[in-house]
C-alpha cells in the first residue's frame, strides 16, 4: 500500500515555483529519504503533506485520502516532527508528553509509558528537559509524534544538530519504529546517515523530482574499478585511446577505469600486457553524497 503520494503537486510563491509538478509514492513499511539542496522544496512539500500549506496545483494523498479534503480523518494517523521540537525546558520529559497529550485530547498513562520505552527515555522521564542532550530532545520530539500511535511518521531533519552518538541513537530508534510496522518519511541533509538507514530515497532539485530509487541501486558501482599503481598518468593516456576506457581518469592519485569485459581481472590483464602492474584493484562504489552532488549540480544538501 502507498501511504504517501503526491500527484502533480505544485506550490508557487509569487513568480517562484517552489514545488514543480512533483510525483512521488512512498510505500508502507519503509524508511524513505527525501533529499534536496537548500531551497529545493522539501519542507514545502512536507507542509503540504500535513495540510499546513495549500498547494497551488495538484494534491497530496496520505493513507489513501486527499489531505485537503479529509484532513480531520487522516492527520490523527500521522505523526510529525518539523525542525526542532517545541519542548518545555522547565518540565520533565514525562510532563512534556502529558502536556502535548492533553492538547491532542489525552492518551492513557500506559501509552506514555510505552512511548517513553520506545524512544529509550524511560529512565530519564523525570528529569527536566532543560538538562537533556540534543539527542534526547530530538527523541522526546519523536515521542510526542508517536503519542497517538500513528501509521506514518514524517520527520524533517531529525538528525539536525546531533553529535555522532545522537545520530546513532536516532538511527536505532527509526529502525525500531519500522520493525513495529510504521512507515518513516525523513527529510535530511546528513547524507552518510541517510545512506545507512533508508530503504529508498527521492532527490529533488528546484522543486522537481530528479530520481527515486532504492539506496542499494544508487550505490551500486557503475562498472568502474579503482586501481593503485605506479605511473597511473601513462596508463590513463593509453586507456583513453580505447572505446571502453575513454572515461578513464585519476582521482586522488588512483586510476579510475572500466574493464574491457566488465570484470576486474580482465582490466588487470590488459594493463599488465602493456607493462602496467596494479598493486591493488577494487570495484568502485559511489556514496550517496557523490550521487547527490552529481544529480543536483554540486549543490549542498539542507533544508528547503
Amino acid at each position: 500500500m502507498t501511504v504517501l503520494a503526491t500527484h502533480d503537486l505544485c506550490k508557487r510563491y509569487g513568480t517562484r515555483l517552489a514545488v514543480d509538478h512533483l510525483e512521488l509514492e512512498v510505500p508502507r513499511g519503509e524508511i524513505f529519504g527525501f533529499l534536496g539542496p537548500n531551497g529545493a522544496g522539501k519542507t514545502t512539500t512536507i507542509r503540504m503533506a500535513l495540510g499546513l500549506v495549500r498547494p497551488t496545483g495538484g494534491w497530496v494523498e496520505v493513507l489513501g485520502r486527499d489531505v485537503a479534503r479529509h484532513r480531520a480523518e487522516v492527520l490523527p494517523r500521522v505523526g510529525a516532527l518539523i525542525e526542532a521540537p517545541a519542548l518545555y525546558a522547565y518540565l520533565s520529559g514525562r510532563d512534556n508528553l502529558r502536556a502535548f497529550a492533553a492538547a491532542l485530547g489525552g492518551v492513557d498513562r500506559s501509552r506514555l509509558d510505552e512511548v517513553l520505552e520506545i524512544v529509550d527515555l524511560a529512565s530519564r522521564q523525570g528529569d527536566r528537559v532543560g538538562g537533556y542532550s540534543m539527542g534526547m530532545k530530538q527523541r522526546l520530539g519523536v515521542a510526542v509524534a508517536l503519542l497517538h500511535d500513528p501509521e506514518l511518521l514524517i520527520l524533517d531533519e531529525p538528525a539536525n544538530g546531533l553529535d555522532p552518538a545522537g545520530i546513532v541513537e536516532m538511527r536505532d530508534l527509526l529502525r525500531r519504529l519500522v520493525e513495529q510496522g510504521k512507515t518513516v518519511f525523513v527529510s535530511s541533509h546528513v547524507l552518510a546517515e541517510v545512506q545507512q538507514i533508508c530503504d529508498r530515497v527521492a532527490i529533488i532539485d528546484r522543486g522537481r523530482l530528479v530520481t527515486v530509487a532504492p539506496v542499494a541501486d544508487l550505490l551500486r558501482g557503475q562498472g568502474e574499478f579503482e586501481i593503485t599503481m605506479e605511473e597511473p598518468d601513462a596508463a590513463v593516456a593509453l586507456l583513453r585511446e580505447t572505446a571502453w576506457g575513454a572515461d578513464a581518469r585519476l582521482e586522488r592519485g588512483r586510476l579510475i577505469a572500466r574493464s574491457p569485459s566488465g570484470r576486474g581481472r580482465d582490466l588487470v590483464r590488459w594493463l599488465a600486457e602493456r607493462g602496467f602492474w596494479p598493486d591493488r584493484v577494487t570495484e568502485r562504489q559511489q556514496n550517496l553524497e557523490e550521487i547527490f552532488l552529481h544529480l543536483t549540480g554540486g549543490a549542498a544538501g539542507g533544508a528547503g
